[in-house]
């Protein structure tokens, strides 16, 4: 199943990449186009997906963009690659559990490929990383589907400051942290977005 792959160089705005996404959906249902994964980044922005509640929100001076993902509160800004994807699951068994294992590994062999020791939580939603027992997050994921078509994406903290993160309760998550793989591990991430694409694309053969 072929899946167009693209990479934007300058940030998308989250509106007007949501309305490109929901096109695509069409699309893709009416097989006018193939799938989609598109690698990008956010100007400063906090969103909250379908089960975020007023609380989670620590600064009340942000706005938060409602979105019909999964999920609570977030933020992308500069720093952090966002993966988006237009997935038709009619195609692979209509299982979701799958796609989010698929997802998850996704991250995880692209961290190991840097040496950096990743996981799941299947409590917590994302992929973490552990350093002196404190348990950080460092990818989130958030997805919605319509007639079995995935769409929204998940993002990885690569570069980004995570001072962001302090006006909200992260993923409605209070007793863990956040980082960045760069915080968390200084290195050079070099070729990260192309190895991201060979994993999504070799994990969804299912």
């Amino acid at each position: 199943m072929k899946i167009e792959v693209k990479i934007s160089k300058k940030p998308i705005k989250y509106r007007v990449a949501m309305n490109i996404l929901e096109k695509r959906i069409k699309s893709v249902i009416e097989n006018k186009k193939p799938e989609l994964l598109w690698i990008l980044e956010h100007d400063s922005i906090y969103t909250g997906g379908t089960s975020y509640k007023d609380s989670e929100i620590l600064d009340k001076s942000i706005k938060v963009i409602k979105t019909n993902r999964g999920g609570k509160i977030t933020w992308h800004g500069p720093g952090q690659i966002i993966c988006y994807f237009v997935i038709d699951l009619n195609k692979r068994k209509k299982d979701v559990k799958k796609f989010i294992t698929t997802i998850e590994n996704t991250i995880i062999k692209t961290l190991n490929f840097y040496n950096v020791q990743s996981f799941n939580d299947p409590k917590n939603i994302g992929i973490w990383v552990k350093k002196k027992n404190y348990t950080q997050k460092v990818g989130a994921i958030g997805l919605r589907l319509k007639k079995w078509i995935a769409y929204h994406g998940f993002s990885i903290n690569v570069y980004n400051k995570i001072d962001n993160y302090k006006k909200i309760v992260p993923c409605g998550i209070s007793n863990m942290g956040v980082t960045s793989l760069y915080l968390y591990k200084e290195q050079n991430y070099k070729n990260i977005k192309k190895k991201i694409i060979k994993n999504f694309i070799d994990n969804l053969k299912f």
